[in-house]
């Protein structure tokens, strides 16, 4: 019963995290759209501080943290060939996280990056998503 809690708990936090990360390149394209002191430029950097601190940051630990606990409890799950590939596609996704999280930080010190760049890397959380989800519920091999 405990297992299926921590399941339940660690679905939460992925959608928490999902959400945040498909909404924070958004927020960075809106305040690449005006400059350093506008009102727009403030707002979207605040929006994507408070979005880091209070919801990407807390809920990509807490995925790990009960993915982890979920491993530990179920240690059968590192033999399976389709957990390896889900792995992978996390790394992925949290190393997407530090990218996000880099030219963030660029945009709110008014450096100047790449408006397409950042709209096409938008999409990538929801094609490792696609993946990330297939290798849980139909475990292809």
């Amino acid at each position: 019963m405990a297992y299926l809690w921590v399941k339940a708990l660690h679905l939460i936090f992925v959608v928490a995290f999902m959400a945040g990360m498909l909404i924070q390149p958004r927020y960075k394209l809106h305040q690449l759209g005006s400059k350093p002191g506008e009102p727009l430029f403030e707002t979207m950097k605040s929006a994507s501080t408070k979005l880091r601190h209070i919801i990407l940051t807390p809920s990509v630990i807490l995925v790990w943290v009960l993915g982890i606990a979920m491993v530990v409890m179920n240690p059968a799950l590192l033999q399976m060939g389709w957990f390896h590939v889900k792995l992978l596609f996390v790394l992925i996704l949290t190393g997407l996280h530090g990218y996000f999280i880099s030219v963030g930080k660029k945009i709110d010190r008014g450096e100047t990056v790449s408006a397409k760049r950042l709209k096409m890397m938008n999409e990538v959380p929801f094609i490792l998503l696609i993946v990330i989800v297939i290798m849980v519920i139909v475990r292809p091999f």
